[in-house]
């Protein structure tokens, strides 16, 4: 049984990870909208493009590269069914435990992976949408976000349809300093992204942005591109979100496609962004803190809560989610 010092860090280490990835949905979600005017209510379809992608790229290359899932199942190569069948995953995991420097290298090449399929969902989104205003632009984009999850559970090469997936363990080679080394990569991660994003919205196109969203007609009347300007920004946040999406695979070391629904994964960064306020990076950091502060004192401690709420404490989250959007609306 963990010590009340152990479970205290063990909670500040899984919270520190989990508020670094939403921090990254929602940094990406107050560029498309604070800055930008771009309702994007379907920003789960750049976060499961990401994960999903980690769900099919790196254990096939892995199999593939080191001819694992062969020899030992009489030449059966249906990768899409057989590689993650756990012991094809155990295999692929003992060659990248063996192999820090390849298992890096997947690492962030899986990243660069999820990134390009982020953009190419954000400009598949944008594309026969963007012209139109706020309101159908927004139902549009979560409309896409809802069709990724259907082919996600319906479509078994991917990440196996319902069954789901387990994703390599590309932080094996650190052994029991495992956890330790998937912070100090989210976290860097996301400081990369933060420093991004502070840079970019001080830049032309920052200023364009705003000017966009304040008034389109002015814009557009000084000989600006507001489509293609709204475009590239939808592909720039998708790719944010994508490497959000793969992060997260990463770390729960496994997927299924009802893992990613709007409301966790877009509901919860709109929360985060207005609470914060929008087009403001800092609001955003201090909206997400103190959203996932209080979801994960629930996850963690909500079996000392149940005697003291008059419902199953399951409801809590949703429950949660709903009064901060009043409160928020108020």
């Amino acid at each position: 049984m963990a010590l009340p010092m152990e479970l205290l860090v063990i909670f500040l280490r899984d919270f520190a990870i989990f508020f670094a990835i939403y921090l990254i949905v929602a940094l990406s979600l107050n560029l498309e909208y604070g800055y930008g005017g771009v309702p994007d209510f379907g920003k789960v379809l750049a976060v499961a493009g990401g994960a999903f992608t980690v769900g099919f790229f790196p254990g096939r290359l892995v199999a593939w590269l080191f001819n694992i899932g062969t020899a030992e199942y009489n030449g059966f190569t249906d990768y899409a069914t057989l590689q993650y069948h756990v012991t094809i995953v155990d295999e692929v995991n003992k060659v990248l435990a063996a192999n820090p420097a390849l298992s890096i290298a997947i690492f962030f090449g899986s990243l660069v992976v999820a990134a390009v399929v982020g953009a190419a969902l954000g400009y598949i989104a944008s594309y026969p949408a963007i012209r139109l205003r706020e309101d159908y632009l927004s139902i549009i984009l979560l409309a896409m976000g809802e069709a990724i999850g259907v082919i996600g559970y319906n479509y078994t090469p991917i990440i196996r349809g319902n069954i789901g997936c387990l994703v390599p363990d590309l932080f094996g080679w650190a052994g029991e300093a495992r956890y330790m080394a998937v912070l100090l990569v989210v976290v860097g991660v996301c400081l990369v992204v933060i420093f991004y994003l502070e840079r970019l919205v001080r830049t032309p196109l920052g200023r364009m942005l705003r000017a966009t969203r304040d008034n389109e007609d002015v814009a557009e009347s000084l000989g600006k591109d507001v489509t293609s300007i709204r475009m590239k920004i939808i592909v720039i946040a998708s790719i944010l979100g994508a490497i959000a999406g793969a992060l997260d695979a990463f770390k729960k070391g496994g997927l299924v496609s009802t893992m990613y629904q709007r409301a966790t994964w877009t509901f919860w960064p709109w929360v985060m962004v207005i609470l914060g306020g929008a087009a403001n990076n800092m609001g955003t950091i201090i909206g997400c803190l103190t959203f996932t502060a209080l979801r994960r004192f629930i996850d963690y401690f909500k079996g000392y809560l149940n005697p003291f709420v008059p419902f199953d404490i399951v409801w809590l989250d949703p429950l949660l989610l709903g009064i901060m959007l009043i409160l928020i609306q108020m």
